[in-house]
């Protein structure tokens, strides 16, 4: 990428590294904590392994954009998609044990190619885009810490 944007958050839940894992990889978990004008849909069967294809179709009146994503790297506690549409890059998701749980670490790095797009994005949407991260990692971290509250 010639000059990507990163915009980074973390969190820490009160939920195991495993239970955090699976709202990243359950489809039905994600939905739960995912921004309602997303959709997740696979490209094929839904699978979260490396090389796994999925699409992120933003839920518009009038348009709605679509990011292609594959999963670039994978390791436990780590899922890198990487995606290609209006946005070129990849979102990170690392979860980190700790003492207390595991701290939730976000990386959204990426480019927009079309200048009338970034020139949009960085107008309107940047922040906004920012903030729905933010409000994600605490949708997310509610339903994690549900699932360690069910054992």
């Amino acid at each position: 990428m010639a000059n990507p944007q990163v915009f980074e958050q973390s969190i820490s839940i009160r939920a195991s590294a495993t239970d955090v894992e699976r709202c990243l990889t359950d489809q039905a978990l994600m939905h739960r904590w995912l921004n309602p004008a997303l959709r997740c849909e696979p490209l094929g069967e839904w699978n979260t392994d490396l090389g796994g294809k999925s699409r992120f179709i933003v839920q518009m009146p009038l348009w709605q954009p679509t990011l292609t994503s594959t999963v670039i790297e994978r390791e436990p506690g780590l899922i890198v998609w990487g995606f290609d549409g209006f946005f070129k890059g990849c979102d990170r998701w690392q979860c980190i044990p700790t003492d207390s749980g595991t701290n939730l670490l976000n990386r959204f790095q990426f480019e927009v190619p079309n200048p009338i797009v970034q020139f949009g994005f960085n107008t309107f949407a940047a922040r906004w885009t920012q903030q729905d991260m933010q409000a994600q990692l605490k949708r997310l971290k509610v339903v994690a810490e549900s699932l360690m509250n069910r054992c």
